[in-house]
Order: C-alpha cells, then structure tokens, then sequence
C-alpha cells in the first residue's frame, strides 16, 4: 500500500515493524505499528487518552473513532502519543527475537482448559483460557524463582503473578515487559521487592506501601467507604464511614454530609473532617437506610 501524503512513516525492514502516524477521517492523530493501531482521542476537557485496536484493515486516513475498542490512559500531548507508540514498536521488535512459540494446548489450568500457549523457553509456558490465564513452570524452573514468591504448583496467573515469572527469568521478556513487571512487583510485593534487591522503596514508589502509610496516618480518623448524592440536601453527598477506614462485619459505621464540591475521593479514600463535615441520622439517600447511625 502506498503512503498517504498525509502520513509518516519511520523504521525498515530490517528493524520490523514500521512506525506510519498520520491523522484519522474524524482528525485525531493515530498510528499504525504492524497490526496494531492507536490514536489519541479527545476527552470533553481538552485533554486526551490513548485508544488501540487491532488489524484495522484500511489506511489510517479512513480510519474512525468507531474502530478502536481499547482504553489505555491518559495522554499529557502528542509527543507522549509518539513516546508510547514507539515504545510499542520497540517491544514488538524484541518480542520477535526472543523466538516465542505458539502451541495448541488442551492442558488442565487454574482458570480452566487452555486454549493454547505461548513457549517462552523450555518449562515456562503462558497459558490462555475463555476467561482468564497465566503461566504455568516446570518444577526445575519453579525452584529457581525466589522463595517468598514462589507458587508451590508453579502456576502464576496473568493480572499480576506474570511479573514474579519476568523478575525470575529477564533474559526472556522485553524491556517493556520487564519495566512493567518491576513496577507490578513494587505495587503489589513491596516486601519481598525490598528484600530481593536490598532496595527502600520510596513514598510514591509503591502503591501498597504507601496505602500502608496513609491507614496508619489515619487510623483514628473516618475513612468513606461509600458515597451517594443526597437527595433531601442538595448540594451535599451523603456517605458512611468507618474509623480507619476498617471494612469488617460489625464495627461501627457513621454517616456523614461532605459537600459535593469539595467531595473528591483521593488515592486511598477520603477522609472526614470532623470540624467540618457534620455527622448525619436523618433520612438517607442510601437504599435500606431509614435514619441514624448505620450498624
């Protein structure tokens, strides 16, 4: 297919796949690297996200909003949309030299049969099922991944377990990947993170540790745990909460009036004033609740 005068295109054959940018039939910026596309779409603000689809089978110029499907977060300007779809085109490229391998597998996983999988190397392979998915070690490999993270049957599903895979075995994942898995295993395995590297995670550096820090911070204050607009205040959102924002059966929960302009839930909740926001027992907005505190 020949280029459009209205696009661009960077790369060669010998460092696949090419990098085309050009602008959509509806004016958003997009671009093409093999079979995937992405476009930066507007939001309502002014600001925009990133959209992706897959072997959009048409040059970018007819290309439509309608045609992506994919959601995967905000934009700061077109050079961070240009960041991004290179940095994809990057992984793509060393994906293929890795030599991955596709089979047909019926195996017996967790998340069901699988439906086929990938071979990273011999005795790790990912598995992909009708829902969910993972992969799956051999037992030699499976010693070799540390043992505060280690999974007895050697299974580690695809949300956040694959990151344990790619920390224990780098050579055979992508920069991208291995990025990815790095900030995964920050988040989610502070802990052990800390004691493998010998590395102190940093406020801002792990979202568990630093949801840690705030419950501590807070543990005597009153913590949302829910929120609805208050119809009999207008103006106001009605919500219930907990000290220390604590989630089991039986501890004591109040109700609160926050108003609605101020009412913006932070990274890890928010928090009452109790100066300020004044405690609430009368009628609620809240389906089931009849007035007074909430048991």
């Amino acid at each position: 297919m020949a280029n459009s005068p209205h696009t661009t295109t960077t790369g060669s054959t010998s460092r696949f796949p090419e990098v085309e940018f050009g602008h959509t039939a509806d004016g958003m910026f997009a671009a093409r690297v093999a079979d995937n596309a992405f476009a930066m779409a507007p939001c309502r603000d002014g600001s925009h996200y990133l959209v992706t689809a897959w072997r959009i089978g048409r040059p970018i110029t007819e290309w439509k909003r309608a045609d992506f499907y994919g959601h995967s977060g905000s934009l700061a300007d077109e050079a961070g949309f240009r960041a991004r779809v290179l940095e994809n085109a990057e992984h793509q490229r060393e994906k293929l030299a890795l030599g991955r391998r596709e089979i047909h597998s019926s195996a017996s996983t967790p998340w069901g049969p699988s439906q086929g999988g990938t071979v990273f190397a011999e005795g790790i392979t990912c598995h992909s099922t009708a829902g969910h998915g993972g992969f799956h070690l051999s037992a030699d490999r499976n010693r070799k991944v540390h043992p505060s993270l280690r999974a007895n049957r050697g299974w580690y599903e695809e949300d956040e377990c694959w990151a344990i895979v790619a920390i224990s075995f780098p050579h055979l994942f992508t920069s991208f990947e291995r990025r990815c898995a790095e900030s995964t295993m920050k988040d989610s395995w502070p802990d052990q993170w800390e004691a493998i590297t010998g590395i102190v995670l940093q406020p801002g550096e792990s979202r568990t540790k630093d949801e840690r820090a705030f419950l501590a911070e807070h543990a005597d204050d009153w913590l949302v745990q829910s929120a609805i607009m208050s119809d009999p205040h207008p103006g106001f959102t009605e919500v219930i909460a907990t000290r220390g924002g604590c989630r089991e059966d039986g501890v004591e929960r109040r109700r609160f009036l926050v108003p609605s302009s101020e009412y913006k839930m932070g990274r890890f909740g928010f928090v009452i004033d109790t100066g300020r926001h004044a405690e609430y027992s009368d009628a609620s907005s809240f389906p089931g609740i009849h007035g007074k505190r909430v048991a």
